[in-house]
């Protein structure tokens, strides 16, 4: 069996079963591809509605793309994540539907390389 490139250190228990990773290839630039239930409105999915930390709670210079077609956001580093480093996923509370429905509490994922 092939050794995933990424370990995810730490999700909350409810989204446990909704965090999968298929990986093709190795490279230290792997996209986060989030995908919630409900459209959501662009205007609130930005680099400050959603971003990348270090273990040093600094934030990593990311790309943030939302296909509004097939509601998909990709998380994209601009620098190559450091091996052996943990890394923290973070959505926000000030990410909206359309209908301004937030989430209820942050969704912190932490994973290494």
């Amino acid at each position: 069996m092939a050794r995933t490139m990424i370990e995810i250190e730490d999700i909350p228990p409810n989204l446990s079963n909704k965090v999968k990773q298929d990986l093709k290839f190795k490279t230290g630039n792997f996209v986060w591809r989030v995908r919630f239930s409900t459209p959501l409105d662009p205007k609130t999915v930005n680099k400050e509605t959603m971003y990348v930390v270090n273990s040093q709670n600094q934030r990593i210079n990311t790309l943030i793309k939302y296909d509004t077609e097939n509601e998909l956001i990709e998380v994209e580093p601009l620098e190559p994540y450091a091996t052996n480093e943990y890394y923290t996923l973070i959505i926000t509370t000030n990410v909206k539907s359309r209908g301004g429905q937030t989430l209820e509490e942050p969704v912190k994922i932490k994973f290494k390389l």
